[in-house]
């Protein structure tokens, strides 16, 4: 009797993840709480720590855990995810070592110019130095961010 193999096709399922998103990287030497706690303050925003989206990721036989805040915009399907792109000296993602954190915007198609104003927004929170459009594509390490 043969047995029967499967395979999760890990291309399929970031595509199917980042389908519709936009993803921002955030330079903002700061705490993670600290700056969830100034974007809830600026913007308006409810961003919370998601224990139970954490990113855990094993390397040189260590494990490190890189926290997710999440806020669901009221009467949309829009959800922000504020990944913390450094824990001990690891990165989530490693092509990305000079980003603190990383945005993802997904639920509906988020316009330009609603990316826009949001990177302004953003930028002049203190202790932001830059906020950038980051496109999936470039991401080598898509499956890091998908939970």
């Amino acid at each position: 009797m043969a047995t029967l193999k499967l395979r999760i096709d890990n291309d399929a399922l970031a595509e199917e993840f980042f389908d519709g998103t936009r993803m921002l990287g955030i330079v903002a030497p700061v705490k993670d709480y600290q700056f969830c706690w100034q974007l809830n303050q600026v913007l308006r925003f409810d961003f919370r720590i998601s224990n139970d989206l954490e990113i855990q990721l094993s390397k040189k036989n260590r494990k490190y855990f890189f926290s997710i805040y999440k806020f669901k915009e009221g009467n949309t399907a829009v959800v922000h995810y504020l990944y913390n792109n450094q824990f001990d000296g690891e990165y989530l993602l490693p092509e990305f070592k000079h980003l603190d954190f990383l945005w993802l915007i997904t639920g509906e198609e988020a316009d330009d110019n609603m990316v826009s104003s949001l990177q302004q927004s953003i930028k002049a929170i203190n202790g932001v130095q830059l906020v950038m459009e980051l496109s999936t594509d470039k991401i080598k390490n898509k499956q890091h961010l998908i939970f």
